[in-house]
């Protein structure tokens, strides 16, 4: 008889862009990790045994090596120790942290709206001088932390094919200020220029690394806040759902699922695990 095909072994390391919070139901109110996330629909989609590792606030550094500490002051360990050896797939979604990304939307947005309220003082430290966009030193730092990711998976599941899926698009073309996006036309600007930046260091990461990029950020772009079927959250002022705003909604991460599971459709797993269309350098 032949033998049985065991399960995809599916592995999901990143921040809360990949975590999911806002949408129900949240599997660990700690770590923000939605069973509704883009990962779980994929471990659907493919019938996958899913090991979901994401942390909302979670760094390069937090993924790799660091241990993190929640706001709420919960624990987590690094994640790519937690990638099992048997891995046949890797995404990874994580580096907004590393630019402020969405950190720098909710600070102009509660400053705005509550300038001396307590989320706007928690978050002012952090932005000593303001809104910034990032450097190209930054953009370089985050491109290694997420190369680095690549690296150590691969040395941990060496048969795992590996895929780096960047953030859906939250400032688009027509994205204007608005109860949605209570930004400055100032801001609004610096944002695409950090959404930018993030973009081209997941560019150079791929390219370092040999990982495939997703460009979920190119897929989004008629999904912005202020679009008529954004993929995002607007701004939330509902204290029980903060770090919702500005992340993926549940039609957003139905699109990176889908996006994913076509360029798994398009490609079949090797001998020995390895997949086709793999670009790991040597």
């Amino acid at each position: 008889m032949p033998r049985m095909m065991s399960r995809l072994s599916y592995t999901v390391l990143g921040s809360s862009f990949a975590a999911g919070p806002g949408i129900d139901p949240i599997l660990d109110v700690h770590a923000q990790r939605s069973g509704r996330n883009y990962a779980n629909r994929l471990a659907r989609m493919l019938d996958a045994e899913l090991t979901d590792l994401t942390v909302a606030g979670a760094t390069t550094a937090t993924i790799l090596d660091q241990p993190q500490v929640t706001l709420l002051g919960a624990h987590f360990p690094p994640q790519v120790p937690g990638v099992p050896a048997t891995a046949d797939l890797v995404t990874v979604t994580a580096g907004g942290n590393d630019l402020r990304y969405l950190g720098s939307m909710m600070f102009a947005a509660w400053r705005r709206i509550a300038p001396h309220g307590p989320v706007t003082q928690m978050m002012a430290p952090d932005f000593p001088a303001g809104l910034a966009v990032p450097t190209s030193e930054d953009v370089d730092r985050t491109a290694a932390g997420l190369a680095e990711i690549v690296a150590r998976v691969r040395a941990r599941a060496p048969r795992a094919r590996i895929l780096l899926v960047d953030y859906l698009t939250v400032i688009g073309a027509g994205t204007a200020p608005g109860p949605d996006s209570p930004f400055e036309p100032a801001e609004i600007a610096t944002f695409r220029a950090v959404q930018a930046a993030l973009e081209a260091a997941y560019v150079m990461a791929a390219d370092r690394s040999g990982a495939e990029l997703v460009a979920v950020s190119g897929l989004s772009r008629d999904h912005a806040l202020g679009s008529a079927e954004p993929w995002v959250f607007p701004f939330i002022r509902d204290f029980a759902r903060l770090g919702a705003s500005f992340h993926p909604n549940a039609a957003g991460m139905e699109a990176v699922a889908a996006e994913i599971a076509g360029l798994i459709g398009r490609a079949t797993p090797e001998a020995h695990g390895r997949w086709a269309g793999d670009r790991r350098p040597g």
